[in-house]
């Protein structure tokens, strides 16, 4: 199907530490860019990880705590220095562009590209952005404020023509395409040769989510299932479960739960609370519940499907 790789700017939370950046994630699906929240720092670690500002067409925001979006007005601004001219596209809660407009409208007054804001609406799961290859869902979130995760899905590829098949059968080229999307091919004499005779499967699309900010919601499961990586916020450890439910955020118990009950692939924990000087217990709780458990770390590269 094509390159699908996670890159993680931030993993950190509301507090600054030395050891993490604020939420902050880029997607490169078959070398287009897709962030995911954008924290104070955004644009330094996007340099930092050598990913190309020029592939960067959308920006999805998970909701309007400072954590998650204080980069923006940067990001946007250094967009604007590299010469930029394509649309900017922000997806984020409908009170996001009147929080931004008038900031962009001081800081950012000659743009030479345009910045739209596309509403998602909290408390749903539906289908906020598609293309020719991906499509992403919206999923509903427990937190504070207005708060929406993301589903990052492949649409399904075409299947795979046999060589030898094609030989046999001398398929034309025009007829080609038909059949790896599921036709059958019939031949100069009449015979119908079954789709399945002449191709292998395509591969399974690729399938990401990420839940942050969110308590424990056992609503996500149906709708994460079978992903091939989850990144859920694990705020807390065991020790404050209680301070987790206060704040409608998760421990990494909670986080390795949902993980287990979705059948997910491997989970990546982050959005590390600033009171855990080391966060490998968290890990080592989350792992009594799902492995392959994983910390995210500022720098750190998934590739799906490999």
């Amino acid at each position: 199907m094509g390159k699908f790789e996670i890159n993680i700017l931030g993993c950190g939370s509301a507090l600054p530490t030395l050891r993490h950046y604020p939420s902050t994630q880029v997607l490169n699906i078959r070398d287009n860019l897709f962030m995911i929240d954008c924290g104070e720092g955004a644009q330094i670690q996007f340099r930092r990880m050598r990913l190309k500002f020029n592939r960067l067409g959308h920006i999805f925001l998970s909701h309007l705590h400072g954590d998650h979006c204080f980069g923006l007005i940067g990001m946007i601004s250094t967009l604007s220095l590299l010469g930029r001219t394509g649309e900017l596209v922000v997806h984020a809660h409908p009170q996001a562009e009147e929080v931004f407009r008038p900031q962009l409208d001081f800081f950012c007054r000659e743009l030479p590209f345009a910045v739209r804001f596309e509403p998602v609406l909290p408390g749903r799961s539906e289908v906020i952005y598609e293309d020719h290859a991906i499509r992403v869902r919206s999923l509903p979130m427990i937190h504070r404020v207005p708060c929406s995760g993301f589903l990052f899905e492949e649409k399904p590829g075409l299947r795979h023509l046999r060589g030898d098949m094609v030989k046999f059968y001398d398929i034309p080229v025009y007829r080609r395409t038909e059949i790896k999307a599921g036709a059958d091919y019939t031949t100069p004499d009449g015979q119908i040769v079954p789709n399945d005779r002449l191709t292998t499967p395509a591969e399974a699309p690729l399938r990401y989510a990420y839940c942050s900010d969110t308590a424990y919601n056992e609503a996500l499961i149906p709708l994460i299932a079978g992903a091939d990586c989850l990144y859920h916020e694990a705020t807390f450890g065991d020790d404050a479960e209680e301070l987790a439910l206060l704040t409608c955020h998760s421990t990494a118990r909670q986080a390795a739960r949902i993980a287990s009950q979705a059948s997910v692939k491997q989970l990546v924990l982050g959005h590390f609370s600033a009171r855990y000087d080391d966060e490998q217990p968290l890990c080592d709780q989350a792992s009594q519940e799902f492995t392959p458990c994983t910390l995210a770390r500022e720098g750190m590269n998934i590739v799906l499907g490999k």
